[in-house]
């Protein structure tokens, strides 16, 4: 018997019994959409969490943290740098310094204390730096400063994108000041150094940050140390008045000998899927690292876990559902008794006779399977879109931008219809097998 006859066979014996067929399909679609609802919890809320913490972060960036020197960390060098860049994969290494005091910028006789960082624009350019306005610096003096920096120094009110780059387009190409200080036994000496804006960073990813920093060139920080006298133009404040006058402890002097230090240092790779591979290169050589990765892999095992348990729930509802398509094969054999005495008889081979109830228990399956798949569609667009102002209303809580509480990827819905498909025909293999030992004569009798 081909299987096109099997098909037509199987679907005239299913309308003699539409109701019996019609419940055993819901109860199979309820299962299969149970199973798809109750994971998609797990990968929409998985989802929402890893979008929060790759926001506004490079998926590309190492951050070195130190190193390991004996059984202490010490501050990464410039040969340090050197060999991190050797590294195979690795784009740009960004090593950044800070000038230990309270500097300020003036312009004018305006005022701000700003988070100042002290790099090499070269290796922030190969980094992929993303102005909103102006360009790169390309002369010891220019300056990038962050998205906000012009809107606080001239005191803008508007919080607009566009008054932002209002503000900082009325900066662009100006001169700024940067006051150091240091002291001469009692007295506090200061000293000003012109810079020049040239370019503006993008915004921030997060509307809550505000970006007023400063990025300046390793020039301005030899003029900051041949000032200061000191490493990165530390100074430390006079005692108090009865407590002898003079700074303590004496900072640290500048000493070309001496390597130099970084306060920040990142490493970008070409690719994200480069990132591990960089990242335990440069472990087993003794940095101490982090990444976004680091953190992604944590999330993924809490989830994981959570995912895996919520499929297992979901599992028993279709197993449950099974209990049905058994109960309807089993009652199928029974009143196609005298239909496989006639097929027995012309000569159906049991193969044959088992192939059909199969196919049957098999096709209640795949319709149970595409119906519980498009009412779960149908739940998870209703949960995203209730669930937010449920939590208002209910518990009087706002619920964060972008959070998702159900999401179904394609291969989950597969893995569901396979599950589901599968635990039908399994549930067919007995009353199939049933259907082989009907007699022929029993079958074939007629009540009269």
């Amino acid at each position: 018997m081909k299987f096109r006859d099997r098909m037509r066979f199987v679907q005239a014996n299913m309308k003699k019994n539409k109701s019996r067929v019609f419940m055993t399909v819901l109860a199979t679609a309820m299962g299969c959409a149970f199973l798809i609802v109750l994971a998609s919890v797990g990968f929409g809320l998985e989802r929402s969490v890893v979008k929060e913490v790759t926001e506004g972060q490079l998926l590309t960036k190492i951050s070195i943290e130190g190193k390991k020197a004996g059984k202490e960390h010490a501050q990464v060098e410039s040969s340090d740098v050197q060999e991190l860049e050797k590294l195979k994969y690795v784009q740009a290494v960004t090593a950044q310094r800070t000038i230990r005091q309270e500097a300020l910028i003036f312009w004018g006789k305006e005022k701000l204390q700003p988070q100042m960082a002290v790099t090499d624009m070269v290796s922030e350019k190969k980094a992929g730096l993303e102005l909103a306005i102006g360009t790169l610096p390309d002369k010891p003096q220019e300056v990038v400063v962050g998205y906000h920096f012009a809107a606080l120094i001239l005191k803008n009110k508007g919080e607009t994108p566009e008054a932002f780059l209002n503000a900082a387009k009325k900066l662009l190409g100006q001169t700024i000041e940067l006051e150091v200080h240091r002291y001469n036994g009692t007295k506090k000496e200061t000293t000003r150094i012109p810079l020049q804006i040239a370019g503006v960073r993008k915004a921030p990813s997060r509307d809550y940050l505000q970006d007023s920093s400063v990025m300046m060139s390793m020039d301005v920080m030899d003029q900051v140390e041949q000032f200061t006298h000191t490493r990165g133009g530390l100074v430390y404040p006079l005692q108090e008045e009865g407590q002898g006058g003079t700074e303590i402890p004496a900072p640290e002097p500048v000493d070309s000998k001496k390597p130099v230090t970084y306060d920040a240092v990142s490493v970008f790779v070409d690719d994200a899927s480069h990132i591990k591979g960089v990242s335990d290169k440069a472990k087993k050589l003794g940095y101490l690292t982090h990444s976004v990765a680091d953190e992604l892999k944590q999330v993924n095992l809490l989830f994981g876990v959570m995912k895996l348990g919520l499929l297992f729930v979901g599992t028993i509802a279709v197993l449950i559902a099974s209990i049905g398509i058994y109960n309807t094969m089993t009652m199928a054999v029974t009143e196609r008794a005298q239909d496989i005495g006639i097929m027995k008889a012309i000569g159906a081979h049991p193969s044959t006779i088992r192939k059909i109830f199969r196919l049957e228990s098999a096709y209640i399956g795949i319709l149970g399977a595409l119906a519980g798949t498009a009412v779960a569609y149908a739940v998870s667009v209703l949960v995203n879109l209730v669930m937010p102002a449920v939590l208002s209303g209910v518990f009087n809580e706002t619920t964060p931008d972008g959070l998702q509480f159900s999401y179904i990827p394609g291969w989950l819905v597969l893995v569901c219809i396979a599950i589901s498909i599968g635990v039908a025909v399994v549930s067919g293999v007995r009353p199939a097998a049933r259907a082989t030992k009907v007699d022929v004569l029993k079958a074939l009798r007629r009540d009269i």
